[in-house]
């Protein structure tokens, strides 16, 4: 009997998340010549109206779970999660942004229907069963990212971190493909279950080398998207130089999709080649640390300093990734989650604090905020201290698993070695407590102006996730649980 290639109904409910997301960026891109500049508020509240839709779809999506299009697309527990992450850290971003772009005078369609196509790229990366699918996800994500990290055309700073990241970006899906090309070469197929049946059945030692050949080739196109050493260079001068709302989207939406990938093709297709794959994740993951939290101390560039910061976490998923087992795959996707929360706080209170040209986004710059603003303050303080894992935050916990994942692992020095980065990681982030609290305000302090609805709800919303998840962690640890089983 033929093959039927024809959509079903489940298919589109399966997919259904994307569909919305990219039929209202569509729409966004038509309304935005029939629209006068005073009535631009429609773009974000449509474009919230469709966030809001696509998480409900995605989470009835997961009540149909199963394999979609020809077995492309898989709607599982571990997608579902993901899923609603991404979508969840475009509403923040939203939210962020209106004020940031009316007082740049760039409040258009365009930037949100960018916001939207790219969430809609990391949907299907999270969903995806097939490499060439995951691909096309990554690129969908990626190019429209790459237009939003310089979405302010008049400033040098969004020029040189677009370019920079498309062109680094470009090089690493190069290595990608390759990788793609030999593990087909070496299987004959590009389905992830397929490529881990092959893998189990056989016995040649030369389809065995070029599958791991193709798993290295694949980790560089992976590690450069989650900016894992040594391909995390683009990151600081990319976040320094977007606008600080795209930097909050980058830090959290697009590094969250990665590491799905990375989770899913390596703990399914690659898992019967672990002892090939496992040095080169556990070597990058004590690098990423390493690399992250150093360069982090010498940082005088607030947005600079939360980008080493953001490299040194991708080494702590890394260290979850190299346990190579179920505790590991859950501990990575709660980090994650804690992480989102944390660092969309703190890139939020960036967001209010450096007005207009990104005026003051030194660490100096925040001298007496804990005076002016206290509740502010506060709550960027609740963020810090989740960073460094504090207990009663969500950094605590999402840690706690990560290492215990890599003590299950016999990952013992590994561990030891992720907590002394911790500790490097605390002093940074204590000196900007320090400088909140203990300096006299200056003209950055004196002149800043009240709270926008959107930046206070976004910085409530994300202080409450963060203790709620440090709080009462089984709420979302026990569906993480449920949803790692990706190599059974």
């Amino acid at each position: 009997m033929p093959a039927n290639f024809a959509p079903t109904a489940i298919d589109y409910i399966r997919f259904l998340p994307e569909i919305l997301l990219i039929a209202i960026g569509t729409l966004l891109m038509v309304l935005e010549p029939l629209i006068g500049g005073n009535k631009r508020t429609t773009f974000s509240v449509l474009t919230l109206l469709g966030l809001v839709g696509a998480m409900a779809a995605a989470i009835f999506a997961n009540d149909h779970p199963g394999l979609s299009f020809s077995n492309m697309l898989v709607v599982d527990g571990f997608a579902t999660f993901f899923r609603v992450l991404v979508i969840g850290v475009g509403i923040f971003t939203v939210l962020s942004s209106a004020q940031y772009l009316r007082r740049e005078h760039a409040d258009s369609a365009e930037y949100y229907a960018l916001l939207l196509f790219s969430i809609s790229g990391q949907c299907v990366m999270s969903a995806a069963n097939e490499l060439i699918m995951i691909f096309i996800g990554i690129e969908i994500s990626s190019i429209a990212t790459y237009i939003l990290a310089g979405y302010l055309r008049d400033d040098k700073r969004n020029n040189e971190a677009a370019l920079k990241y498309f062109l680094l970006g470009s090089f690493a899906t190069a290595f990608l493909l390759y990788g793609i090309a030999w593990i087909y070469g070496s299987t004959g197929s590009t389905n992830l279950a397929e490529i881990r049946n092959a893998l189990t059945t056989g016995t040649g030692p030369h389809s065995l080398t070029l599958a791991g050949t193709a798993a290295a080739l694949m980790f560089v196109g992976f590690a450069f998207k989650v900016s894992a050493a040594p391909f995390q260079i683009w990151a600081p001068d990319v976040y320094q130089g977007a606008p600080a709302p795209v930097t909050l989207f980058m830090s959290a939406g697009p590094k969250a999709a990665a590491f799905a990938v990375f989770l899913r093709v390596f703990m399914t297709a690659f898992l019967p080649i672990t002892h090939r794959w496992e040095p080169f994740v556990w070597s990058s993951a004590l690098l990423t640390m390493v690399i992250g939290n150093f360069a982090a101390l010498l940082q005088t560039n607030i947005k600079r300093l939360l980008a080493y910061s953001s490299i040194a976490h991708a080494g702590y998923v890394m260290v979850a990734i190299a346990a190579h087992n179920q505790v590991g795959t859950a501990a990575a996707m709660f980090y994650l989650a804690a992480y989102a929360f944390m660092n969309i706080g703190a890139f939020a209170v960036i967001t209010h604090f450096s007005r207009k040209g990104e005026k003051y986004v030194n660490v100096e710059d925040l001298a007496g905020l804990g005076w002016k603003q206290p509740a502010t303050a506060a709550l960027f303080s609740i963020f810090l201290l989740s960073l460094i894992g504090v207990p009663l935050t969500g950094g605590f916990f999402g840690k706690f698993y990560i290492f215990k994942a890599a003590l299950d692992a016999n990952l013992i020095w590994l561990a030891i070695l992720g907590l002394l980065n911790g500790a490097v990681a605390a002093y940074y982030y204590l000196r900007i407590l320090v400088v909140m609290y203990m300096h006299e305000p200056g003209e950055s302090t004196v002149t800043l102006e009240p709270l926008s609805p959107g930046i206070r709800a976004t910085l409530w919303a994300a202080a409450l996730g963060t203790l709620i998840l440090g709080i009462f962690p089984s709420l979302l640890l026990n569906f993480a649980n449920s949803s790692s089983a990706l190599g059974k």
